[in-house]
């Protein structure tokens, strides 16, 4: 272990101590303190904070995309990224301080996969249950990072469930990638009682509790895992409010969950699940053709009212952002999380 500096935030006037070994945002986290972050690999800007007092801080190494040198100049960092060498003080910019002291401290648990079930041709239904006595406790929406078998490398998957009453299973929808690291091992070697190292949980992609506005989801690829989450605990909770979730894929045969979706417009008093094809094969199709972003404008015309949820490869992301804050909906109530591809993922 290194030596400990105190990090204070502000505007919100919350101390920490870190240790030189940690990032901010993982110390943070280890304390229970929910950040807003994303990726934590330094790529999506999701932490981007600015420094207002202290200069000895490192970071390791990230995306120029995601903190251009001018700004790293005038003082901004990336939480996910920086080594604090003395006390320092840090300017919050993107932050929800009803949330921030709500998180759960992060937990290292062992799990055992117990179903790996295809529900594309490139994405598996992924099942583990927590082993131990201690069952790891998150918000839908969250996810953890596993370890990846025979390495110290990590990846980070989203749960696509709520929270069990004995909080012992956890299910994924995991994306294959050709070569990937992990998914290369998912999909070549991963085996029903296999364990796994998971820690977790991390991400702010959660319900914002207390709140009675319409509610609209966006999401493509693996991004249905965190959303489905979400739906599931609307669902739950037998929640009034107007919710639709447009989601984008190519064609008929990436389409997934679609029967529990279209049980969920039974549940749910106002829902509507609106899935749209870019590509659309020879498949019978009588749904949306397009780009998911075309369909929301298709569909909705003043968001300035609403809570937007986006999820999904970050060209996705930053088009239905643009498309949500053109139609509306207020910047600081969109809330999005991109599943930016690590190098050899």
């Amino acid at each position: 272990m290194g030596t400990n500096h105190v990090v204070r935030f502000e505007p919100v006037g919350i101390e920490i101590e870190v240790d030189e070994e940690k990032t901010v945002l993982r110390a943070a986290a280890e304390q229970g303190l929910m950040l807003m972050h994303g990726c934590k690999e330094g790529q999506c800007s999701a932490c981007k904070s600015f420094v207002l007092d202290g200069e000895d801080i490192e970071l390791d190494k990230y995306s120029t995309f995601a903190l251009p040198d001018f700004e790293k100049e005038e003082g901004y960092t990336l939480l996910c990224r920086a080594h604090v060498y003395e006390d320092v003080t840090i300017e919050l910019l993107n932050y929800d301080e009803d949330m921030i002291r709500s998180g759960f401290p992060i937990q290292d648990v062992k799990a055992e996969v117990v179903g790996i079930e295809p529900v594309t041709g490139d994405m598996r239904h992924v099942t583990l249950r927590v082993l131990g006595d201690a069952p790891l406790q998150f918000f839908p929406g969250q996810y953890v990072d596993f370890t990846v078998p025979g390495t110290e490398e990590t990846r980070s998957f989203s749960m696509a469930n709520t929270p069990s009453p004995t909080g012992d299973l956890l299910e994924f929808v995991i994306k294959i990638y050709p070569g990937g690291l992990f998914s290369g091992h998912l999909d070549g070697e991963l085996s029903i009682g296999d364990q796994l190292d998971l820690s977790g949980p991390f991400g702010t992609f959660t319900l914002r509790d207390g709140r009675s506005s319409d509610l609209v989801f966006v999401g493509g690829g693996a991004g249905m895992a965190p959303i489905l989450s979400v739906l599931r605990a609307l669902a739950e909770k037998g929640s009034p409010r107007k919710t639709r979730f447009y989601y984008g894929a190519r064609r008929r045969q990436d389409l997934c969950f679609e029967k529990e979706l279209l049980q969920l417009e039974q549940d749910l008093p106002d829902f509507r699940f609106i899935p749209a094809l870019s590509e659309p094969d020879d498949a019978p199709w009588d749904g949306e053709v397009g780009l998911v972003t075309d369909v929301v404008k298709k569909h909705e015309q003043d968001l300035s009212g609403s809570d937007s949820y986006v999820c999904g490869p970050p060209p996705m992301v930053e088009a239905a952002m643009a498309t949500l804050e053109g139609l509306g909906a207020p910047t600081k109530n969109i809330y999005y999380d991109k599943f930016t591809t690590t190098e050899g993922s």
